[in-house]
Formats: C-alpha cells, sequence, structure tokens
C-alpha cells in the first residue's frame, strides 16, 4: 500500500511539512510506503470552468505546464493521500486550492477516482484559522466520497518558524494518533477488498434552485 502527502506551503520543510511528516512516520511504521509531494512551490493556474476533462474523459486537465496531471496519476494509484496546508488569510494557500480544485474536479468527472480511497487532511497555524482550513481541505475529501481517519482532535498543529510545530505537543500528539488511526483504516480497506462488497455507487444528481 501506499499513502501521498501533498504538501501546499511554500516552504519545502515548514511546519506543514512537519506536521505530513508525523504522520507518515506512523504510515510508515505499518509498513506503508509514503511519498511527500511539494505543491506550494509551483505556479500552477486555478480551474479554468472549460469542462474539457468531462468531454474528453481522459483522466487529465487541459492545463499541461505543470504537474497537475502527474499528480493525479500518483493520486488514482494510491491507496491513501494526505492533503496539508499552512493558513493564508483564514484559509487555504492559494496554489493548492488550484491544484486541489482541478485535481478532484478531474477526478469527480472521470469516473470518481478517489471514491473509497482513504483520505484526511492536516493544518499548520501561527495562531488563528486553523479550523476555518481544515474544514476547507475536508470538503474535497468528503464530496470525493473518500474515508476519512479522525484523530483525538482537530488535525491543526501550531508552530511560526519552519520546524516550530514539532514543539506543539499536542498538536504533534494529534498527528500522531492521525497517522496511526490513518494506517489502521487502509489496512480494513485492504483486507476487506473481495471480502465485502463495497455500496453500489450513484450516478451524480445535478440540480439548481432557478425556477
Amino acid at each position: 500500500m501506499k499513502a501521498l502527502a501533498f504538501n501546499g506551503s511554500p516552504n519545502k520543510k515548514g511546519n506543514t511539512y512537519h506536521a505530513l511528516k508525523m504522520v507518515t512516520d506512523e504510515l510508515e511504521k505499518e509498513g506503508i510506503e509514503t511519498e511527500i509531494l511539494h505543491v506550494g512551490n509551483k505556479a500552477i493556474r486555478g480551474c479554468l470552468a472549460c469542462g474539457q476533462c468531462a468531454k474528453k474523459q481522459n483522466e487529465q486537465c487541459i492545463q499541461t505546464d505543470d504537474p497537475v496531471n502527474e499528480w493525479i496519476q500518483l493520486m488514482k494509484d494510491a491507496d491513501g493521500i494526505l492533503v496539508g496546508s499552512p493558513v493564508h488569510y483564514s484559509a487555504i494557500a492559494g496554489t493548492m486550492k488550484s491544484f486541489l480544485d482541478r485535481a478532484f474536479y478531474v477526478s469527480g468527472v472521470n469516473g470518481s477516482m478517489m471514491r473509497h480511497k482513504v483520505g484526511a487532511s492536516v493544518v499548520a497555524v501561527r495562531r488563528s484559522g486553523g479550523l476555518p482550513t481544515f474544514n476547507q481541505l475536508n470538503n474535497f475529501i468528503c464530496y470525493s466520497e473518500m474515508l476519512m481517519p479522525t484523530s483525538n482532535y482537530w488535525n491543526v498543529i501550531h508552530g511560526t518558524k519552519p520546524g516550530e510545530a514539532v514543539q506543539d505537543l499536542e498538536g504533534a500528539q494529534i498527528m500522531r494518533t492521525l497517522g496511526k488511526n490513518m494506517a489502521w483504516l487502509m489496512k480494513l480497506v485492504e483486507n476487506g477488498k473481495g471480502v465485502i462488497a463495497p455500496p453500489e455507487k450513484e450516478d451524480k444528481v445535478w440540480m439548481h434552485f432557478v425556477r
């Protein structure tokens, strides 16, 4: 099994990285391969709302000058996905938001590629805005019918300078607990394949409220 972790911070080894690493360390202890990919330092445009990914059904975004399509395929092949972001104005960092919008939309309109994968989110913050950002990240996981492990608190860790997050003892415990629970859930899913049939996928119902 393999889990991918996406670091949405502009800093390669800032506090978002350390939060992700605490989780992936626990996954590694359970024999799960992990890889941390750096999103936050890339030039990634937002979704163009062109609809070509849905029309072509090729599992690709029409924008090809960044790593998003490569990451989508890595996500498709992974068993678990971690998304992490720092807090920018009480929200997901801009580059990370652009990546998530495109990757999860392509996934959704090309057969729900993330469905029933194990997914979790983590947030690094100096002071406040952690919970709104955590909730925003979870929206992608929930909408995609992913399976979400939990921890013993909300998955937010505190620190200002890179590396200070490791001094947040409660935050570090939250990340360790998340990693242990994520590993356990991934193993449950893996061992349930061919034993317990997954629920049948329903076609998405689309409607609006303008009459």
